[in-house]
């Protein structure tokens, strides 16, 4: 057979390859010679042809055909062949194969071999690919070589048993008295690999960190012996000496430090030198000043040393390079809640980063200014904020507004400044809000009584010719209803009055009603306001009945509802009519442990179980819910029930009756025509139903368990439960979404379906990213209608974003208490 052609001769030939398939059909080629000479067992040329199929399978094409090849190279006695056979098992072999059991007893062989190369190429294998079974076979040989004089072999020896305690972790007392003399070597490799021993030792056993808190002196010795060291051309690295080793030990030092007084006592005076001696010039510099930085806030270190770290991560926020800037963000966000002062001081460079043209640094600066604001630097912090707002990427607008409405409400100098605020956010971007962003602001409007006047003169202002922002246009809807007559009569004080006629104002509210981008909601509001100003304007009256009565027949079920029922006041019921829409008395707000929700929206508990809310601003597609059921399986599952913008079943009365107030009618519904029962939930109820008030959640729910639901991947999903006292078969879900890893989870979507026999609804989420290190939270809020108390079951689907990989998972939660569902 004639010889086969060289590796290089080989790598030739491929590259000249000028399409896929020409390639292909070379690989082929070889891979056939190949073989044949493999079941031919040709001694002469077996190192040559792994070579050549390792070669091929870096470039993707399958060499597994080529493992006992590699065994028979390992048990040769020529170095090359050696060489070649450990590289091919590393490549082609793994635990999860039975061929590398075989290999065992040629390692053993070769770590007790003459020469130290050979013995460098068995360690390196063990270290690299060693199976449990293997690593318990050989530690002993591993221990020995951890010993010896000789530095090649014990550098080799240290990696490896790092390797060995990860999967065999009951062997780390074996290697204890080998890592006493360690970090006496002068070599700086068996040092480093050192460190990185003990450094896994630590982080796998609270004894070992106890038994080695002792070497902290040393440690810093060999630290400091670094930084004062003169040019050493074997270990320089830009102009800093040995830069891996630092950053090992300055990790080393964290773990050992931390939650012990003495040993960060001890590596105080080391942590300042290292701060202000190392060169920031250079990348080098600055990855020894960032682990320099983590190592002070990690352990118990001096308040000074702390804000020197908060400084250097200052100036890392003026440096050109974005991983740099991003990284200072990152860590000044995980240290602001204990040094605040300390970070406050580099606010107008972090708000300087909320220009930044790379969005994972603005999002990162947005999320630290909002933690930076208080009391004292809140109007100065929001106008920033808003300017921000103003000029974002359409995906930061919800979180921004989130935390401008959170930060308002917290830190608010006056009534009109929050009121003013808010406007702002909703004239800039109010397809973006949260649900209860509408309700939360005619809250406030209407606890500030002073500010009734001013208030709905900004708001009519605001929405003259404009009515994009729907949220906006139901709060000012809202308000013109409530305090038209104040706009009218121009009462307002803070600044000068316009004067606007009672048609003027119907002009804009029918307008409303007739524009294309209103939503059903926001007519719902127009409608109600209309009404509400027969009792408020006096020269207008019959032509609100007009327009009231033109409705009556819109092909809009829910329009047609109020407008039917408002015929009604007028006709049956108009005696009533001055009570029923007199102006609105102050709301108190109630909070849920999810978000802030106001469940009492416009003094009246809503009364609905499946009362929908305004629209988010991405509504998920219709057949969301019917992908889940494909995954899911089984067709006994009811999917969710979504919040929709083009209808409100069950809202009817209960949007009303929020625009309405807190009225008990029920003396004067006894035996009246107009209190139809209501044959089904679904239906919506009457205008006149259930006017009276009562808390929405049942006191004895305090005491139901909260449950864990998932917990996988560094995601966990608490559940929490409250019970109904509307309707007692209805169980509200809050969930709390958490994340444990060292990065965000982005686009979250939390999905879930439960069984026929129960009705859902979801409602939306307080934002789609959730925090690293557990540093925040996602709520979001889920309503079940159980009426034959029946076991909750519910199977969910979860699906993210995380280190640039998309996620999705599914899982059954079955172990709901009796409580929230008996």
């Amino acid at each position: 057979m004639p010889a086969p052609i060289r590796l290089r001769e080989l790598i030739r030939t491929i590259r000249t390859a000028r399409t896929q398939a020409e390639e292909r059909e070379m690989i082929q080629k070889e891979c056939a010679a190949i073989r044949s000479s493999f079941r031919e067992e040709d001694n002469t040329y077996r190192c040559r042809n792994v070579a050549k199929l390792l070669y091929m399978h870096m470039l993707g094409y399958p060499a597994h055909f080529g493992q006992l090849e590699c065994l028979k190279l390992i048990a040769s006695q020529k170095f090359t062949d050696k060489r070649i056979g450990y590289l091919g098992a590393m490549l082609l072999l793994d635990e999860r194969q039975d061929v590398h059991l075989l290999m065992t007893n040629c390692i053993k062989n070769d770590l007790n071999h003459s020469t130290q190369y050979v013995q460098g190429l068995a360690l390196c294998t063990l270290g690299c690919m060693g199976s449990s079974e293997m690593c318990r076979d050989l530690a002993g040989e591993v221990e020995k070589l951890l010993k010896t004089s000789n530095s090649y072999l014990r550098k080799k020896a240290a990696l490896c048993a790092v390797h060995v305690i990860r999967k065999v972790p009951e062997l780390m007392e074996m290697f204890l008295p080998a890592t006493k003399n360690l970090l006496n070597e002068k070599n700086h490799g068996v040092l480093h690999t050192s460190v990185v021993l003990l450094t896994e030792m630590c982080e796998r056993s609270p004894d070992m960190l106890a038994h080695f808190r002792k070497l902290v002196p040393q440690l810093v010795r060999i630290l400091k012996n670094l930084i004062m060291s003169g040019y050493s051309p074997e270990h320089d690295v830009s102009g800093i000496s040995d830069p891996f080793l630092q950053v090992r030990i300055l990790r080393l030092l964290r773990i050992l430090g931390r939650n012990d007084d003495d040993s960060s006592e001890a590596m105080n005076d080391i942590l300042a030198q290292v701060a202000t001696n190392t060169e920031t010039s250079k990348n080098v510099g600055n990855a020894i000043l960032y682990e320099t930085v983590l190592t002070i806030m990690d352990i118990k270190s001096e308040s000074g040393l702390r804000v020197l770290a908060i400084n250097i991560l200052g100036r890392f926020l003026l440096n050109n390079d974005k991983n740099i800037r991003y990284v200072a963000l990152t860590s000044l966000l995980k240290t602001v809640q204990t040094d605040h002062n300390a970070v406050q001081r580099h606010r107008s460079t972090i708000v300087d980063c909320l220009k930044d043209l790379d969005v994972s640094i603005k999002r990162r600066a947005m999320e630290l200014s909002f933690a930076l604001v208080n009391g004292n630097n809140v109007r100065g912090m929001m106008k920033e904020l808003l300017y921000f707002l103003d000029s974002c990427e359409p995906e930061f607008k919800a979180d921004c507004a989130s935390g401008i409405f959170l930060a308002a409400e917290k830190y608010a100098p006056s009534k009109r400044w929050h009121i003013d605020t808010i406007m702002r956010v909703l004239t800039t971007a109010g397809s973006y809000v949260r649900d209860d962003a509408v309700p939360n602001l005619i809250q406030l409007i209407t606890n500030s009584v002073e500010m009734h006047a001013y208030t709905v003169q900004r708001l009519y202002k605001a929405i003259l010719g404009d009515y994009s922002q729907q949220s906006l246009v139901q709060v000012a809807s809202w308000c013109i209803g409530e305090y038209g007559d104040l706009l009218v009569s121009g009462q307002c004080e803070e600044e000068e009055p316009i004067q606007v006629t009672e048609d003027e104002v119907l002009d804009i509210l029918e307008s409303v009603l007739i524009s294309n981008m209103s939503a059903s909601v926001t007519r719902g509001y127009a409608l109600t306001a209309i009404m509400k100003l027969s009792t408020r304007f006096t020269c207008t009256v019959n032509r609100i009945k007009k327009v009231v009565s033109i409705y009556g027949s819109s092909i809009d079920v829910e329009l047609q509802q109020r407008a039917v029922e408002y015929n009604a006041l007028f006709k049956k019921y108009d005696h009533m009519r001055p009570a029923l829409l007199e102006r609105m008395p102050v709301m108190e707000k109630v909070t849920t442990n999810g978000p802030a929700e106001i469940v009492q929206t416009n003094g009246e508990t809503e009364t609905a179980v499946l009362e929908t809310k305004p629209p988010p601003s991405g509504l998920q597609p219709a057949n969301q819910a019917n992908d889940l059921l494909d995954l899911l399986g089984g067709s006994d599952i009811t999917p969710v029930i979504p919040t929709a913008p083009t209808s409100k079943p069950a809202s009817a009365g209960g949007e009303l009756l929020d625009l309405l107030g807190d009225l008990n009618l029920t003396a004067f519904l006894v035996g009246s025509p107009v209190s139809s029962p209501v044959p089904q939930i679904a239906q919506p109820p009457f205008l006149l139903d259930g006017l009276t008030s009562q808390p929405l959640f049942n006191d004895t729910a305090a005491g139901i368990p909260s449950i864990t639901a998932y917990n996988k991947n560094g995601l966990k999903i608490d559940f929490t439960f409250e019970r109904s006292n509307t309707n007692p078969s209805v169980t509200v879900i809050t969930i709390q979404a958490s994340n444990s890893t060292e990065l965000d989870m982005t686009d979250f979507v939390f999905q879930a379906a439960v069984p026929k026999t129960f009705q859902l609804q979801l409602l939306s989420p307080s934002s789609s990213v959730i925090p690293a290190f557990n540093s925040g939270t996602i709520t979001q809020v889920i309503k079940v209608l159980n009426p034959q108390k029946q076991q909750l079951r519910m199977r969910i689907k979860l699906t993210y974003n995380h280190k640039g990989s998309a996620m999705q998972d599914l899982a059954e939660v079955n172990n709901f208490p009796p409580q929230s569902w008996q």
